[in-house]
């Protein structure tokens, strides 16, 4: 299961997302917020990544219109390693190379074609289980 969540400033992207794993058949929870109207990042956030590190998900996705502070209050909960990623690229090395297991978007950054590549490669992108990545995310 995916955990989502967004603030005001992500909204309209994480409709989007919803709307991808919905046609792909990949269940998920969301940890809101519930419309566009203006609110706290760090709620949504911490919700979203609290549920990543219980285990009640498997990974994460959480967007705010950087996905800067969004990913901050992520990564503020133990055993959360969330990335923001504008590209591809980028969420495929996450998972290779650092075992991410959320990813932070900017709603005002990505437009919705790019933010559902992004998704597609972070959520279909396995660790590489190579030594050295294994150390270095043990380090973390």
């Amino acid at each position: 299961m995916i955990a989502i969540g967004s603030d005001h400033g992500g909204y309209d992207i994480k409709q989007v997302i919803i709307g991808y794993l919905e046609e792909k058949g990949i269940a998920y929870k969301d940890f809101g917020c519930p419309d566009k109207s203006s609110c706290d990042y760090p709620v949504f956030g911490s919700a979203a990544a609290k549920a990543v590190a219980s285990g009640e998900c498997e990974k994460g996705i959480v967007i705010c219109t950087t996905g800067i502070g969004i990913s901050i209050a992520a990564n503020k909960v133990p055993g959360v390693r969330c990335a923001l990623c504008h590209d591809s690229y980028s969420a495929k090395m996450t998972r290779l190379h650092n075992d991410a297991n959320m990813l932070a978007l900017g709603g005002g950054i990505v437009g919705p074609n790019l933010a559902l590549s992004i998704v597609e490669t972070f959520l279909n992108t396995p660790f590489s289980e190579e030594e050295k990545h294994k150390r270095r995310v043990a380090m973390l």
